[in-house]
């Protein structure tokens, strides 16, 4: 199978004008993406911005003919709790396979786990006021791509959405026009999602493996609900590490702690940085003693430092805590050794005015990861359980809901009728 051959990333010299692209958008006003037909409803004024998916409901966002690139996904749905947020999902097929290469809940593609948009900028996504949701991840087909939503919710889904991309009319014509242009071999972008509730101790959580190569790991988004265990002050020393090519048991690459793959340090909070950052945490108000967040979020990409591999790669992150016993605490530290084994080089004495004995010890927690590569050949990904992306992610009795939610739905309602 031919791999595509267009240019990716136009926008890279926004100067340039290439009549070999024809730009193209879906969406309900124009569904096929033909020429010359949108906005055709109630006479070309607003006449089918949206429409209501029923529960259970499968919808065609795009089904077309290559060659051509997504260059830029936008969609929204009103604000709801998080169980209903994250019974979205976004499928994607391309050229004709049965079997899909993107199954992701469709808020963790935008760039957010555990149903809780936010806003949020990055390189490759944005939920713009934590309600408009963007990515921007280039998506070449060869021959066709279908995209589908499905509400597997058990309510109604208002949904808005576009979709921009372009054809690719001329790749001969351009090749004609600069001989010496490096010859282009971009991929397929598959998305696939996993979650382990809860983890097994010492056996790491497996952020992505599965693909064949050659290919690319984009990056991930991943979300944590930290099992509380007082016996700990952190659960994030946990190191990620990138196997490549069947190697085992030791990886290529090996991090030094969760915060570090994110590019912070010492503990980490909510940030946002073009190529990693943390979303949301969330700890409960009236729990100033815990030292440790409810539910946390971190999403990487590996832009300015690509992974790429031949064969396969296999992606883990280490479920791993920091642990203090102060002096009299031994019953601590005993139920620590009973039931935590520790990693690492063991105890150690931490000297100074916060003498303490410290150490950092296997636990396990709840992970779920959305991971993102480009192949050069479309593969099918694992079709999760819709229960495995909804379970155990209610809002805590702290949360407080958006104050549109439900009154967008009212409004759509209104618009519909």
């Amino acid at each position: 199978m031919a791999a595509p051959s267009r240019s990716l990333m136009p926008w890279s010299d926004p100067s340039r004008i290439d009549l070999a692209l024809e730009s193209r958008s879906v969406s309900f006003e124009n569904p096929t993406g033909a020429r010359g037909a949108g906005g055709s409803a109630h006479g070309g004024r607003k006449g089918a911005p949206s429409r209501e998916l029923e529960a259970g409901e499968r919808v065609v966002l795009a089904d077309l003919e290559g060659p051509g690139t997504i260059r830029h996904v936008w969609l929204t749905i009103p604000p709801a709790p998080p169980e209903r947020m994250r019974a979205v999902r976004l499928e994607v097929f391309y050229d004709g396979l049965d079997a899909p290469s993107i199954s992701v809940p469709v808020v963790d593609f935008f760039g957010v786990p555990l149903g809780r948009p936010v806003p949020l900028v990055t390189a490759l996504s944005a939920i713009q006021e934590g309600r408009g949701f963007n990515a921007y991840y280039p998506m070449p087909f060869e021959r066709r791509i279908r995209v589908e939503l499905v509400n597997e919710s058990t309510s109604r889904l208002l949904l808005y959405y576009q979709i921009d991309y372009t054809l690719d009319r001329g790749a001969d014509a351009r090749d004609r026009r600069d001989p010496a242009a490096p010859e282009r071999e971009p991929s397929y972008l598959h998305v696939a999602y996993r979650r382990e509730n809860p983890t097994v101790p010492k056996r790491d959580f497996v952020i992505f493996e599965g693909l064949r190569g050659p290919g690319r790991f984009l990056g991930s988004v991943v979300g944590i609900r930290v099992l509380q265990d007082e016996l700990f002050a952190w659960y994030g020393e946990g190191e990620v590490k990138l196997y490549f090519d069947g190697e085992d048991p030791l990886p290529t690459i090996c991090g030094t702690g969760l915060e570090d793959y994110v590019g912070t340090a010492w503990a980490m909070g909510p940030h946002q940085t073009p190529h990693a950052g943390v979303p949301f945490e969330i700890r409960d108000p009236a729990r100033p003693d815990r030292r440790m967040p409810d539910l946390t979020s971190f999403y990487r990409w590996h832009l300015a430092d690509p992974i790429v591999f031949r064969e396969s790669l296999r992606v883990t992150i280490q479920q791993i805590g920091a642990v203090f016993v102060l002096p009299g605490e031994e019953a601590k530290r005993a139920a620590i050794d009973a039931g935590h084994p520790v990693a690492g080089a063991g105890w150690r004495r931490s000297q100074g005015a916060f003498a303490a004995d410290w150490a950092i010890a296997e636990r396990s927690d709840d992970y779920c990861a959305a991971a993102f590569a480009y192949c050069r050949e479309p593969q099918a990904v694992r079709r999760y359980a819709p229960e495995e992306a909804t379970a155990d992610i209610r809002r805590f009795p702290y949360e407080q809901p958006s104050p549109t939610e439900g009154a967008l739905d009212f409004v759509g309602a209104a618009i519909e009728s």
